[in-house]
């Protein structure tokens, strides 16, 4: 029984509940659909825009899908916030209200993220190993593919060989039930291009992948568009960000980005995690977009 039919299943799920869950299901499984690989998809394909909740202010709540609508963006990065000592999205009723909400503004889920990660580290928490196992039933059950997991604050990996040895003993864990649920645990760090391939490949499972942060692997030095070259396919989505100044007024090269993005057939999402808002949210956003969208759209 997979998820979905676990969700249908259950005690006093009735069926006008079994047949809109269906449909919100079958509509935000299009919304959200994850882009061929390269080499098998249209060359003209593009990639597409999406924005984190909590850059527009809204982590968690699903109001939020409405703002990106009005903001012009495609798809949104939800957050997974606790309830309590528990996901609150593993609750069904709010699913359905994420489908909801998703498919009335048409703006699909383009990934998950578990920030308190950041505070409750994989390498030395065992409530964060079961949460992001809990994530990864989450995930499942609404389609999403893609779940960001973090290594900032407390969970930064830079200088801790036993915390990576660790993080990579969680992931071996998790892995296998990732595999089966078609779920992409996408790692998010301060390491470098490197150290990100030895995690991945000390796990040894295609269930764990990349996060890359443009500005993040800048503010550490790293070459940008070289790193992009590296991990290649590694990467499953990609932060547009710039910790300087609006897009284009900043310091972050986005064309000599969307070249490398381009040299590795990247047409995934680009999701604006915005660190400078000097037009405020809504107006900073909207010429963020409006700047990507100039340099990633082809004519």
């Amino acid at each position: 029984m997979n998820p979905i039919e676990r969700v249908q299943a259950r005690p006093g799920y009735d069926r006008q509940t079994r047949v809109t869950f269906g449909f919100l299901i079958a509509v935000l499984g299009c919304l959200t659909g994850t882009p061929a690989p390269a080499g098998a998809q249209d060359k003209k394909a593009e990639v597409r825009f999406g924005v984190c909740d909590w850059t527009i202010g809204k982590s968690a709540d699903y109001t939020s899908f409405e703002l990106a609508r009005k903001l012009g963006l495609e798809g949104l990065q939800v957050s997974l916030n606790l309830a309590g000592e528990s996901l609150a999205l593993a609750s069904y009723e709010l699913q359905k209200n994420y489908f909801l909400a998703a498919a009335a503004s048409r703006v699909a889920i383009c990934s998950f993220a578990i920030g308190e990660l950041n505070n409750v580290p994989l390498k030395s928490d065992p409530r964060a190993e079961k949460w992001l196992d809990q994530a990864i039933d989450i995930a499942a059950s609404m389609q999403v593919r893609r779940i960001l997991v973090p290594f900032f604050g407390k969970g930064d990996l830079r200088k801790d060989p036993q915390g990576t040895a660790a993080t990579i003993a969680c992931l071996k864990r998790l892995a296998p039930k990732a595999e089966k649920q078609h779920v992409i645990l996408a790692l998010e760090s301060w390491l470098s291009a490197e150290d990100h391939v030895k995690i991945i490949d000390a796990v040894g499972s295609k269930a764990v992948r990349v996060y890359y942060d443009v500005a993040n692997a800048q503010e550490r030095g790293y070459d940008v568009a070289r790193e992009i070259g590296l991990l290649g396919k590694r990467i499953c989505e990609v932060h547009a960000k710039d910790t300087k100044d609006l897009y284009g007024k900043g310091s972050m090269d986005f064309a000599a980005v969307k070249r490398a993005l381009d040299g590795i057939g990247y047409r995934g999402w680009l999701v604006i995690e915005g660190s400078q808002l000097p037009l405020g949210i809504e107006q900073s956003i909207a010429y963020d977009l409006k700047y990507l969208k100039t340099v990633f759209r082809r004519v």
